[in-house]
């Protein structure tokens, strides 16, 4: 495990001493070691070119074997590298068989990205069910939807707007129950608390790795179980796709018998050295040791915003349904123009659910989140 302490995180995450950053579940910065891993990357093209590019795939095969590591799955035979969230809900609903009458289960506080997907399936027959898991047990408000026609569950392990966490354990149970289909976009806790796919049992989960994984933009996870692989229809064809890869002579093909089927082109090897950076960064700290220093911020940050007079808070308060997402309410306050003054001065948060959001980081300062509610106070 690397060294925790502050000196070490301040070393990795030399941020400008004017910014207050709470903005990680929009876009988070990288380490240092990423940046430097991307530089080294880019002049090693500058001058080399691709005369390396056996090492890269190299990379691509850490990468994988990564986020195998960081699922607590056994194999990365079953994790694809998709372009966005957003491509590999799009693989998932496409791929599948769908029977005129079938239902998918939603939340009603998911991202659009786990929405419009879904309902873009209605010309098929397929219904969505939007269940409101806003009444403090959102297990219970799933179990109410499920009926004999349900065929997938799709739900955010932690809800970008209001940051509850959902019993992935106990969605999963139920699941497999009635037989239904589960679905999970971890892209709000991926990296940020402990996954483990031996007792969730996930159908499929996905990811991007520009928020907790701290890396960049345009490389997402795409974990497809075994049992699925093969009957997954595909929609993107190309030489990357087929199992006998970089044969490039070879005039017949198959689809690959494992996950890298639903790649067809040229790997993203930029995001790929940079998540691999990422990855490597967080796994050395320990995702246990992020997820206790991420609690202790977040408990930090609602007492000082609940000492705040008129302060309302959005967010579970309860650690077993709350992650790195804390949005609140001030009283009497214009939002959109309270948003606009903290981002001016600094602040770098976001507006989602009605409030204001801020999202730490395991390595975020306390002295940085006084500061920030300090900039808060003189605007409400």
């Amino acid at each position: 495990m690397q060294n925790i302490n502050d000196a070490f995180l301040a070393a990795q995450f030399p941020q400008d001493p004017e910014l207050c950053y709470l903005n990680h579940a929009a876009v988070s910065p990288w380490p240092l070691c990423t940046t430097e891993a991307i530089t080294k990357f880019a002049i090693e093209n500058s001058y080399q070119g691709a005369r390396g590019y056996l090492k890269w795939m190299e990379q691509e095969k850490i990468v994988r074997e990564r986020l195998a590591r960081l699922l607590n799955v056994e194999t990365s035979t079953e994790i694809a590298l998709a372009k966005s969230t957003s491509e590999a809900l799009s693989t998932i609903a496409y791929g599948l068989h769908w029977n005129e009458g079938d239902e998918v289960i939603i939340s009603n506080e998911e991202f659009p990205s786990n929405r419009i997907v879904w309902e873009s399936l209605a010309n098929q027959g397929v219904k969505v069910v939007i269940a409101d898991i806003s009444d403090g047990d959102p297990e219970a408000s799933i179990r109410a939807c499920i009926s004999e026609h349900t065929r997938l569950l799709s739900i955010s392990s932690v809800q970008y707007a209001s940051g509850r966490k959902v019993d992935l354990v106990d969605l999963g149970h139920l699941c497999r129950q009635h037989d239904v289909l589960f679905c999970v976009d971890a892209i709000q806790s991926l990296g940020a608390i402990p996954y483990d796919q031996k007792l969730v049992g996930a159908d499929f989960i996905v990811a991007d790795g520009h928020k907790w994984l701290m890396a960049s933009e345009g490389l997402a996870l795409l974990y497809i179980q075994e049992k699925h692989i093969e009957t997954l229809k595909l929609h993107q064809f190309g030489w990357h796709m087929v199992e006998a890869c970089g044969q490039y002579d070879k005039l017949d093909w198959s689809p690959a018998n494992n996950a890298t089927r639903f790649e067809c082109g040229s790997p993203n090897m930029l995001g790929i050295h940079a998540l691999n950076a990422s990855l490597g960064f967080l796994l050395d700290i320990g995702i246990d040791n992020i997820e206790i220093a991420l609690e202790e911020r977040i408990d930090y940050l609602i007492k000082q915003l609940k000492e705040i007079p008129g302060m309302t808070i959005l967010s579970p308060e309860a650690r077993t349904k709350r992650a790195g997402i804390v949005t609140f309410k001030p009283a009497n306050t214009e939002l959109e123009d309270l948003y606009r003054v903290l981002m001016k001065e600094g602040v770098i948060c976001a507006k989602r659910g009605g409030g204001i959001r801020f999202s730490p980081a395991f390595y975020t300062p306390l002295n940085l989140i006084d500061e920030a509610i300090r900039r808060l106070k003189m605007h409400i």
